[in-house]
């Protein structure tokens, strides 16, 4: 695949972007809020480079998403309220082979049926249901300010 033909590596390039598309930002990674999620706070971690397996990121980028991630649930336990966090690695989904993690947050009252692999189901609402991206940003910046400082 061409890196120009990759959304991420697009997003990652570009000049500016608004808040939802950067959570954070560092040299290894970007991290996002989920465009077509129905569940406030469904983050997306992705490298800032191009690769589409966990073995391929360089040892700095894999040093770096460990303390990013925990830090990450520990603002979404502050900012959504939620009791933990999921996270899954696929990169399967056509058009989304750039790796990328999914940081859920998982609510006290989640529906049973929504439980573990089934949060997915987030993704497969109909768009009038996918968090606005005014909420999107503003969650981005609270998530910001829940951050420790480094």
């Amino acid at each position: 695949m061409n890196t120009t033909d990759c959304l991420a590596c697009t997003h990652t390039g570009a000049d500016t972007l608004p808040d939802r598309e950067q959570v954070v930002r560092t040299e290894h990674w970007r991290v996002a809020h989920a465009f077509d999620s129905a569940l406030p706070g469904w983050l997306v971690l992705l490298p800032t480079r191009h690769v589409t397996s966990y073995a391929d990121l360089t040892d700095a980028a894999a040093a770096e998403v460990g303390p990013m991630l925990l830090d990450l649930s520990r603002a979404l336990r502050t900012v959504v309220g939620c009791v933990k966090t999921y996270q899954m690695l696929f990169a399967e989904k056509e058009g989304f082979s750039h790796l990328h993690i999914h940081l859920v947050p998982r609510a006290a009252d989640l529906a049973p049926d929504l439980l573990g692999p089934n949060i997915f189901g987030y993704l497969k609402q109909p768009r009038e249901q996918w968090v606005p991206t005014d909420r999107m940003d503003e969650l981005a910046r609270e998530l910001r300010a829940a951050l420790p400082q480094r």
